[in-house]
Protein backbone atom coordinates (compact mmCIF):
# COMPACT_ATOMS: atom_id res chain seq x y z
CA UNK A 1 0.00 0.00 0.00
CA UNK A 2 1.45 3.45 -1.06
CA UNK A 3 1.68 6.12 1.11
CA UNK A 4 -1.20 8.15 -0.43
CA UNK A 5 -3.79 5.46 -0.05
CA UNK A 6 -2.29 5.11 3.42
CA UNK A 7 -2.99 8.94 4.19
CA UNK A 8 -6.38 8.38 2.17
CA UNK A 9 -7.37 6.20 4.45
CA UNK A 10 -6.56 7.96 7.93
CA UNK A 11 -9.30 9.50 9.49
CA UNK A 12 -8.95 12.98 8.37
CA UNK A 13 -10.56 14.66 11.19
CA UNK A 14 -9.15 13.55 13.47
CA UNK A 15 -5.69 14.13 12.13
CA UNK A 16 -6.95 17.75 11.36
CA UNK A 17 -7.98 18.16 15.33
CA UNK A 18 -4.78 17.17 16.69
CA UNK A 19 -2.62 20.06 13.83
CA UNK A 20 -5.40 22.71 15.09
CA UNK A 21 -5.23 21.87 18.95
CA UNK A 22 -1.15 21.55 18.89
CA UNK A 23 -0.70 24.92 17.40
CA UNK A 24 0.55 28.15 18.74
CA UNK A 25 -1.71 30.38 16.80
CA UNK A 26 -5.44 31.25 17.53
CA UNK A 27 -7.55 29.19 14.70
CA UNK A 28 -11.14 28.92 14.48
CA UNK A 29 -13.91 28.12 11.74
CA UNK A 30 -17.20 29.31 11.02
CA UNK A 31 -20.28 28.95 9.03
CA UNK A 32 -21.28 30.76 6.08
CA UNK A 33 -23.65 32.54 9.02
CA UNK A 34 -20.86 33.23 11.79
CA UNK A 35 -21.28 30.07 13.51
CA UNK A 36 -18.40 28.83 15.05
CA UNK A 37 -18.33 24.78 14.00
CA UNK A 38 -14.69 24.52 14.52
CA UNK A 39 -11.69 26.14 17.24
CA UNK A 40 -8.21 25.33 18.77
CA UNK A 41 -7.63 25.96 22.57
CA UNK A 42 -5.13 28.91 21.54
CA UNK A 43 -8.45 30.87 20.17
CA UNK A 44 -10.16 29.57 23.18
CA UNK A 45 -7.51 31.54 25.44
CA UNK A 46 -6.72 34.69 23.58
CA UNK A 47 -10.40 35.49 23.06
CA UNK A 48 -10.46 34.91 27.03
CA UNK A 49 -13.67 32.65 26.35
CA UNK A 50 -13.96 29.14 27.37
CA UNK A 51 -14.28 26.12 24.64
CA UNK A 52 -16.56 24.59 24.23
CA UNK A 53 -18.68 27.80 24.65
CA UNK A 54 -16.55 29.03 21.72
CA UNK A 55 -17.73 26.47 19.67
CA UNK A 56 -21.72 26.92 17.86
CA UNK A 57 -21.26 30.98 18.91
CA UNK A 58 -22.11 33.05 17.10
CA UNK A 59 -19.40 35.69 16.17
CA UNK A 60 -21.63 38.97 14.67
CA UNK A 61 -23.41 38.17 18.56
CA UNK A 62 -20.08 37.86 20.32
CA UNK A 63 -19.70 41.49 18.85
CA UNK A 64 -22.77 43.17 19.60
CA UNK A 65 -22.60 41.52 23.63
CA UNK A 66 -18.59 43.31 23.75
CA UNK A 67 -16.96 39.98 23.93
CA UNK A 68 -14.64 41.48 21.64
CA UNK A 69 -14.54 44.96 19.48
CA UNK A 70 -15.16 43.76 16.08
CA UNK A 71 -14.69 40.15 14.15
CA UNK A 72 -12.60 39.53 11.43
CA UNK A 73 -13.98 36.63 9.90
CA UNK A 74 -18.11 38.39 10.10
CA UNK A 75 -16.34 41.59 8.15
CA UNK A 76 -15.11 38.35 5.84
CA UNK A 77 -18.95 37.39 5.09
CA UNK A 78 -20.24 40.75 4.99
CA UNK A 79 -18.00 41.93 2.07
CA UNK A 80 -17.11 38.79 0.98
CA UNK A 81 -13.24 39.07 0.95
CA UNK A 82 -9.90 38.47 2.54
CA UNK A 83 -10.36 40.50 5.74
CA UNK A 84 -7.49 41.79 8.16
CA UNK A 85 -7.28 43.83 11.04
CA UNK A 86 -6.71 44.30 15.32
CA UNK A 87 -8.90 42.01 17.11
CA UNK A 88 -9.12 43.65 21.47
CA UNK A 89 -11.09 40.83 23.76
CA UNK A 90 -12.97 42.13 26.64
CA UNK A 91 -9.98 41.16 28.50
CA UNK A 92 -7.96 43.61 27.10
CA UNK A 93 -5.27 41.85 25.01
CA UNK A 94 -5.33 43.16 21.39
CA UNK A 95 -4.75 40.54 18.23
CA UNK A 96 -3.86 40.85 14.60
CA UNK A 97 -6.59 38.53 12.62
CA UNK A 98 -6.74 37.95 9.42
CA UNK A 99 -10.20 35.36 7.82
CA UNK A 100 -10.42 34.04 4.87
CA UNK A 101 -13.77 33.45 3.46
CA UNK A 102 -13.96 29.79 1.06
CA UNK A 103 -16.87 29.69 -1.15
CA UNK A 104 -18.51 26.54 -3.14
CA UNK A 105 -19.75 25.89 -6.64
CA UNK A 106 -22.70 28.00 -6.44
CA UNK A 107 -20.66 30.80 -5.11
CA UNK A 108 -21.97 30.69 -1.31
CA UNK A 109 -19.85 31.33 1.54
CA UNK A 110 -19.01 27.76 2.37
CA UNK A 111 -16.67 28.41 5.40
CA UNK A 112 -14.42 31.32 6.83
CA UNK A 113 -11.02 30.69 7.99
CA UNK A 114 -9.93 32.66 10.90
CA UNK A 115 -6.24 32.74 12.45
CA UNK A 116 -4.74 35.36 15.05
CA UNK A 117 -1.44 36.22 17.04
CA UNK A 118 -1.17 38.66 19.84
CA UNK A 119 -0.55 42.06 18.75
CA UNK A 120 2.60 42.67 20.80
CA UNK A 121 4.40 39.52 19.91
CA UNK A 122 3.70 40.49 16.07
CA UNK A 123 4.84 43.72 16.43
CA UNK A 124 8.21 42.49 18.03
CA UNK A 125 8.57 40.21 15.22
CA UNK A 126 7.90 43.18 12.57
CA UNK A 127 10.82 44.72 14.61
CA UNK A 128 13.50 42.26 14.82
CA UNK A 129 12.50 41.97 10.76
CA UNK A 130 13.13 45.77 10.32
CA UNK A 131 16.46 45.57 12.51
CA UNK A 132 17.22 42.49 10.37
CA UNK A 133 16.66 44.37 7.20
CA UNK A 134 18.18 47.80 8.11
CA UNK A 135 21.19 45.65 9.31
CA UNK A 136 21.41 43.81 5.78
CA UNK A 137 21.31 46.91 4.06
CA UNK A 138 24.03 48.56 6.18
CA UNK A 139 26.11 45.58 5.14
CA UNK A 140 25.22 46.02 1.48
CA UNK A 141 26.19 50.00 1.59
CA UNK A 142 29.05 48.82 3.36
CA UNK A 143 29.76 46.30 0.61
CA UNK A 144 28.91 48.88 -1.91
CA UNK A 145 31.46 51.41 -0.36
CA UNK A 146 34.28 48.51 -0.31
CA UNK A 147 33.25 47.72 -4.26
CA UNK A 148 33.52 51.30 -5.48
CA UNK A 149 36.99 51.83 -3.32
CA UNK A 150 38.10 48.85 -5.46
CA UNK A 151 36.62 50.23 -8.83
CA UNK A 152 38.21 53.58 -7.71
CA UNK A 153 42.00 51.93 -7.22
CA UNK A 154 41.24 50.49 -10.68
CA UNK A 155 40.77 53.84 -12.08
CA UNK A 156 43.65 55.26 -12.46
CA UNK A 157 44.03 58.14 -14.64
CA UNK A 158 47.05 57.95 -16.43
CA UNK A 159 46.42 60.72 -19.50
CA UNK A 160 50.10 61.98 -18.76
CA UNK A 161 53.02 60.17 -20.19
CA UNK A 162 54.59 60.06 -16.39
CA UNK A 163 51.70 58.46 -14.97
CA UNK A 164 51.53 56.18 -17.86
CA UNK A 165 55.26 55.16 -17.52
CA UNK A 166 54.22 54.58 -13.90
CA UNK A 167 51.00 52.24 -14.73
CA UNK A 168 53.18 50.23 -16.84
CA UNK A 169 56.04 49.75 -14.68
CA UNK A 170 53.32 48.58 -11.95
CA UNK A 171 51.68 45.97 -13.81
CA UNK A 172 54.76 44.76 -14.42
CA UNK A 173 55.42 44.71 -10.69
CA UNK A 174 52.06 43.44 -9.45
CA UNK A 175 52.23 40.10 -11.19
CA UNK A 176 55.53 39.46 -8.55
CA UNK A 177 55.88 39.20 -4.89
CA UNK A 178 58.34 41.42 -4.61
CA UNK A 179 58.30 44.25 -1.45
CA UNK A 180 57.69 47.63 -3.12
CA UNK A 181 58.48 51.15 -1.49
CA UNK A 182 56.12 54.20 -3.27
CA UNK A 183 57.70 57.91 -2.47
CA UNK A 184 55.79 60.89 -3.48
CA UNK A 185 54.45 63.86 -2.14
CA UNK A 186 51.13 63.99 0.43
CA UNK A 187 48.12 63.42 -1.75
CA UNK A 188 49.24 62.15 -5.18
CA UNK A 189 47.75 58.66 -4.56
CA UNK A 190 50.60 56.61 -3.03
CA UNK A 191 47.93 54.03 -1.15
CA UNK A 192 45.55 54.43 -4.61
CA UNK A 193 48.94 52.96 -6.53
CA UNK A 194 49.56 50.13 -3.50
CA UNK A 195 45.54 49.51 -3.85
CA UNK A 196 46.02 48.77 -7.66
CA UNK A 197 49.36 46.77 -7.59
CA UNK A 198 47.01 44.33 -5.45
CA UNK A 199 44.40 44.30 -7.01
CA UNK A 200 46.44 43.60 -10.63
CA UNK A 201 48.09 40.32 -8.32
CA UNK A 202 47.42 36.84 -7.80
CA UNK A 203 46.50 38.41 -3.99
CA UNK A 204 43.52 40.46 -5.33
CA UNK A 205 40.97 38.24 -3.58
CA UNK A 206 42.71 38.41 -0.40
CA UNK A 207 43.06 41.09 2.41
CA UNK A 208 44.32 44.27 1.80
CA UNK A 209 45.87 46.13 5.01
CA UNK A 210 46.55 49.38 5.50
CA UNK A 211 48.38 50.93 8.04
CA UNK A 212 49.02 54.60 8.85
CA UNK A 213 51.85 54.24 10.81
CA UNK A 214 51.73 57.93 11.59
CA UNK A 215 48.41 57.84 12.93
CA UNK A 216 48.68 55.06 15.89
CA UNK A 217 50.30 56.13 18.88
CA UNK A 218 53.47 54.92 19.75
CA UNK A 219 52.25 52.94 22.84
CA UNK A 220 50.18 50.84 20.66
CA UNK A 221 52.27 49.92 17.32
CA UNK A 222 53.96 47.38 18.76
CA UNK A 223 50.63 45.34 19.64
CA UNK A 224 48.54 46.99 16.86
CA UNK A 225 51.66 45.41 14.37
CA UNK A 226 52.37 41.83 15.90
CA UNK A 227 49.02 41.52 18.04
CA UNK A 228 49.09 39.77 21.43
CA UNK A 229 47.70 37.24 23.87
CA UNK A 230 45.51 37.15 25.90
CA UNK A 231 46.91 38.84 29.49
CA UNK A 232 49.54 39.83 27.86
CA UNK A 233 49.50 43.14 29.62
CA UNK A 234 47.21 45.15 31.93
CA UNK A 235 43.98 46.21 29.60
CA UNK A 236 44.93 43.75 27.12
CA UNK A 237 41.50 41.52 25.50
CA UNK A 238 40.88 38.56 27.59
CA UNK A 239 40.79 36.84 23.89
CA UNK A 240 43.83 38.06 22.88
CA UNK A 241 43.97 39.94 19.46
CA UNK A 242 45.59 39.58 16.01
CA UNK A 243 48.37 42.03 15.03
CA UNK A 244 48.05 43.61 11.21
CA UNK A 245 50.37 41.31 10.33
CA UNK A 246 48.39 38.05 11.05
CA UNK A 247 45.62 39.88 9.72
CA UNK A 248 47.11 40.68 6.02
CA UNK A 249 48.14 36.94 5.92
CA UNK A 250 48.16 35.89 2.71
CA UNK A 251 47.37 39.47 0.85
CA UNK A 252 48.84 42.57 1.00
CA UNK A 253 49.56 44.68 3.91
CA UNK A 254 50.85 48.91 3.19
CA UNK A 255 52.41 50.29 5.09
CA UNK A 256 51.64 54.00 4.96
CA UNK A 257 54.02 56.96 6.47
CA UNK A 258 56.64 54.57 7.26
CA UNK A 259 59.17 56.87 7.75
CA UNK A 260 57.46 58.04 10.77
CA UNK A 261 57.83 54.38 12.69
CA UNK A 262 59.40 54.87 15.63
CA UNK A 263 63.55 53.31 15.73
CA UNK A 264 62.62 50.30 18.17
CA UNK A 265 59.63 49.09 15.95
CA UNK A 266 61.63 49.36 13.30
CA UNK A 267 64.04 46.49 14.15
CA UNK A 268 61.24 44.55 14.75
CA UNK A 269 59.74 44.80 11.66
CA UNK A 270 63.16 43.74 9.72
CA UNK A 271 62.96 40.92 11.63
CA UNK A 272 59.26 40.38 9.99
CA UNK A 273 60.52 40.60 6.79
CA UNK A 274 63.53 38.74 6.82
CA UNK A 275 61.87 35.40 8.75
CA UNK A 276 58.60 36.05 7.48
CA UNK A 277 57.53 35.37 10.56
CA UNK A 278 55.40 36.84 13.31
CA UNK A 279 55.09 36.51 17.44
CA UNK A 280 52.08 37.72 19.17
CA UNK A 281 52.92 39.55 22.48
CA UNK A 282 53.28 37.02 25.05
CA UNK A 283 53.26 34.17 22.93
CA UNK A 284 55.52 31.79 22.79
CA UNK A 285 54.29 30.72 19.00
CA UNK A 286 55.58 31.61 15.56
CA UNK A 287 53.39 32.43 12.80
CA UNK A 288 54.64 31.77 9.20
CA UNK A 289 53.64 34.42 7.12
CA UNK A 290 53.00 34.76 3.03
CA UNK A 291 52.25 38.51 2.84
CA UNK A 292 53.50 41.31 0.31
CA UNK A 293 55.02 44.40 2.42
CA UNK A 294 54.01 48.39 0.36
CA UNK A 295 55.81 50.54 1.71
CA UNK A 296 55.21 54.42 1.48
CA UNK A 297 56.31 57.77 2.33
CA UNK A 298 56.39 61.43 1.11
CA UNK A 299 60.16 61.45 2.52
CA UNK A 300 63.65 60.91 1.48
CA UNK A 301 64.22 57.75 2.83
CA UNK A 302 67.95 57.26 1.88
CA UNK A 303 67.95 61.14 3.52
CA UNK A 304 67.19 59.80 6.37
CA UNK A 305 69.83 56.90 6.71
CA UNK A 306 72.21 59.25 6.01
CA UNK A 307 71.13 61.50 9.29
CA UNK A 308 70.32 58.39 11.61
CA UNK A 309 67.06 58.46 11.29
CA UNK A 310 65.90 55.13 9.80
CA UNK A 311 67.90 52.11 9.79
CA UNK A 312 69.94 51.47 6.78
CA UNK A 313 69.25 47.40 6.98
CA UNK A 314 65.20 47.82 6.79
CA UNK A 315 65.90 50.65 3.96
CA UNK A 316 67.15 47.99 1.96
CA UNK A 317 64.58 45.36 2.67
CA UNK A 318 62.09 47.81 1.79
CA UNK A 319 63.70 49.46 -1.35
CA UNK A 320 63.52 46.70 -3.17
CA UNK A 321 61.38 47.98 -6.32
CA UNK A 322 61.11 52.07 -5.71
CA UNK A 323 58.04 53.70 -7.47
CA UNK A 324 58.08 57.50 -7.87
CA UNK A 325 54.74 59.17 -7.75
CA UNK A 326 55.23 62.35 -9.41
CA UNK A 327 53.21 65.70 -8.38
CA UNK A 328 50.28 67.00 -10.01
CA UNK A 329 51.41 69.53 -11.05
CA UNK A 330 54.63 68.22 -13.42
CA UNK A 331 51.23 66.26 -14.97
CA UNK A 332 48.71 68.63 -16.06
CA UNK A 333 47.56 66.83 -18.38
CA UNK A 334 45.76 64.69 -15.70
CA UNK A 335 44.27 67.46 -13.83
CA UNK A 336 41.59 67.82 -16.50
CA UNK A 337 40.35 64.46 -16.66
CA UNK A 338 40.82 63.80 -12.60
CA UNK A 339 38.67 66.75 -12.07
CA UNK A 340 36.18 65.66 -14.70
CA UNK A 341 36.73 62.15 -12.71
CA UNK A 342 35.47 63.70 -8.90
CA UNK A 343 33.04 66.24 -10.91
CA UNK A 344 31.38 62.67 -12.40
CA UNK A 345 31.93 60.95 -8.72
CA UNK A 346 30.33 63.82 -6.67
CA UNK A 347 27.58 64.61 -9.17
CA UNK A 348 26.42 60.75 -9.12
CA UNK A 349 26.91 60.96 -5.16
CA UNK A 350 24.77 64.00 -4.67
CA UNK A 351 22.21 63.62 -7.32
CA UNK A 352 23.32 66.51 -9.16
CA UNK A 353 23.89 67.78 -12.67
CA UNK A 354 26.80 70.52 -11.95
CA UNK A 355 29.22 71.18 -14.67
CA UNK A 356 32.58 73.60 -14.54
CA UNK A 357 32.69 76.38 -17.27
CA UNK A 358 35.72 76.42 -19.81
CA UNK A 359 37.65 79.44 -18.17
CA UNK A 360 36.75 77.57 -14.64
CA UNK A 361 38.69 74.35 -16.11
CA UNK A 362 41.12 76.47 -17.69
CA UNK A 363 42.15 77.63 -14.21
CA UNK A 364 42.05 74.60 -12.33
CA UNK A 365 44.41 73.07 -14.83
CA UNK A 366 47.13 76.51 -14.44
CA UNK A 367 46.97 76.09 -10.87
CA UNK A 368 50.22 74.56 -9.17
CA UNK A 369 48.24 71.78 -6.91
CA UNK A 370 50.28 71.99 -3.99
CA UNK A 371 48.27 69.50 -2.09
CA UNK A 372 48.31 67.21 -5.12
CA UNK A 373 45.09 65.45 -5.94
CA UNK A 374 43.69 65.15 -2.49
CA UNK A 375 43.22 69.30 -2.78
CA UNK A 376 41.66 68.81 -6.07
CA UNK A 377 39.26 65.96 -4.82
CA UNK A 378 38.27 68.42 -2.16
CA UNK A 379 38.28 71.95 -4.27
CA UNK A 380 35.87 69.44 -6.47
CA UNK A 381 33.54 68.03 -4.00
CA UNK A 382 33.19 71.78 -2.49
CA UNK A 383 32.30 73.41 -5.47
CA UNK A 384 29.66 70.12 -6.26
CA UNK A 385 28.11 70.90 -2.90
CA UNK A 386 27.85 74.67 -2.49
CA UNK A 387 27.43 76.17 -5.99
CA UNK A 388 24.24 77.28 -6.56
CA UNK A 389 23.85 76.62 -10.71
CA UNK A 390 24.59 73.84 -12.52
CA UNK A 391 27.68 75.52 -14.07
CA UNK A 392 30.62 76.46 -11.67
CA UNK A 393 31.88 79.74 -13.17
CA UNK A 394 34.97 81.43 -11.93
CA UNK A 395 33.33 84.23 -10.78
CA UNK A 396 31.29 82.23 -8.37
CA UNK A 397 34.63 81.00 -7.06
CA UNK A 398 35.96 84.21 -6.86
CA UNK A 399 33.56 85.07 -4.60
CA UNK A 400 33.43 81.51 -2.76
CA UNK A 401 36.85 81.92 -2.05
CA UNK A 402 36.80 79.73 0.89
CA UNK A 403 35.49 76.69 -1.32
CA UNK A 404 38.99 77.54 -3.51
CA UNK A 405 40.83 79.73 -1.52
CA UNK A 406 44.83 78.91 -2.63
CA UNK A 407 43.96 79.09 -6.41
CA UNK A 408 42.56 82.96 -5.46
CA UNK A 409 45.00 83.81 -3.44
CA UNK A 410 46.95 87.51 -3.23
CA UNK A 411 49.97 85.43 -4.93
CA UNK A 412 47.38 83.74 -7.79
CA UNK A 413 44.10 86.72 -7.81
CA UNK A 414 42.60 84.24 -11.32
CA UNK A 415 42.30 85.31 -14.73
CA UNK A 416 43.76 89.02 -15.07
CA UNK A 417 41.90 89.54 -18.17
CA UNK A 418 38.77 90.46 -16.08
CA UNK A 419 40.53 93.16 -14.04
CA UNK A 420 41.68 95.09 -17.36
CA UNK A 421 38.86 97.96 -16.09
CA UNK A 422 39.65 101.46 -17.62
CA UNK A 423 39.30 103.20 -14.50
CA UNK A 424 38.61 106.83 -14.42
CA UNK A 425 41.08 110.20 -13.55
CA UNK A 426 39.00 111.73 -11.69
CA UNK A 427 35.47 111.91 -10.64
CA UNK A 428 33.82 111.10 -6.68
CA UNK A 429 34.09 107.55 -6.02
CA UNK A 430 30.86 107.06 -6.55
CA UNK A 431 30.67 107.71 -9.97
CA UNK A 432 34.14 105.74 -10.28
CA UNK A 433 32.29 102.21 -8.58
CA UNK A 434 29.57 102.53 -11.43
CA UNK A 435 31.91 102.99 -14.17
CA UNK A 436 33.87 99.94 -13.05
CA UNK A 437 30.89 97.97 -12.54
CA UNK A 438 29.35 99.19 -15.96
CA UNK A 439 32.83 97.97 -17.85
CA UNK A 440 32.70 94.67 -15.71
CA UNK A 441 29.32 94.04 -16.30
CA UNK A 442 29.76 94.76 -20.23
CA UNK A 443 32.86 92.69 -20.28
CA UNK A 444 31.06 89.20 -18.45
CA UNK A 445 28.15 89.72 -20.93
CA UNK A 446 30.30 89.63 -24.06
CA UNK A 447 31.56 86.69 -22.54
CA UNK A 448 28.11 84.93 -22.48
CA UNK A 449 27.80 86.65 -25.81
CA UNK A 450 25.49 88.73 -24.85
CA UNK A 451 23.23 86.26 -23.01
CA UNK A 452 21.75 88.05 -19.88
CA UNK A 453 20.87 85.04 -17.97
CA UNK A 454 24.06 83.28 -18.30
CA UNK A 455 25.65 86.58 -17.32
CA UNK A 456 23.17 87.07 -14.40
CA UNK A 457 24.61 83.53 -13.33
CA UNK A 458 28.39 84.39 -13.37
CA UNK A 459 28.14 87.13 -11.30
CA UNK A 460 25.82 85.96 -8.86
CA UNK A 461 22.94 88.46 -9.38
CA UNK A 462 19.48 88.78 -10.82
CA UNK A 463 18.99 89.15 -14.22
CA UNK A 464 16.82 92.44 -13.47
CA UNK A 465 19.66 93.84 -11.51
CA UNK A 466 21.69 94.11 -14.64
CA UNK A 467 18.95 95.62 -16.57
CA UNK A 468 18.67 98.06 -13.61
CA UNK A 469 22.34 98.84 -13.62
CA UNK A 470 23.05 99.09 -17.28
CA UNK A 471 19.86 101.73 -17.41
CA UNK A 472 21.44 104.12 -14.69
CA UNK A 473 24.64 104.17 -16.49
CA UNK A 474 22.54 105.43 -20.00
CA UNK A 475 20.67 107.53 -17.74
CA UNK A 476 23.51 109.37 -16.03
CA UNK A 477 25.60 109.66 -18.86
CA UNK A 478 22.73 111.93 -20.19
CA UNK A 479 22.78 114.02 -17.60
CA UNK A 480 26.55 114.64 -17.64
CA UNK A 481 26.31 114.87 -21.70
CA UNK A 482 23.74 117.85 -21.25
Amino acid sequence: MDKMTRLKDMDYYNLLEDILYNMAYSVFVTDGDGNVIMANPAASKHLNIPLDELIGSNVGDMVKTGRYSRSTAWEAIINRNYTMGAVKSISGLTNIAESTPLFDEKGNIRMVITNSRDKELFEQVICKLDKQVEINQLYKSEIDYLREKHKEADSIIASSPEMKKIINEVLRIAVTNSTVMIYGESGTGKEVIAQFIHNQSDRAGKAFISVNCAAIPESLLESEFFGYEKGAFTGADSKGKPGMFELSNQGTIFLDEIAEMPMALQSKLLRVLETREVRRIGGTKLMKLDIRVIGATNKDLADLVRKNCFREDLYYRLNVIPVDIPPLRTRPDDIRDLAQMFLKEYNMKYSYRKFFSPDTMKILCDYDWPGNVRELRNVVERSVITSTHEQITIDWLIHNRNVAPHIFSDNNPGPQEKNNLVIPASGDLKDIIQEAEYQYINKVLEDCHGCVIQAAERLGIHRSVIYKKLKNRKESSKKIKS
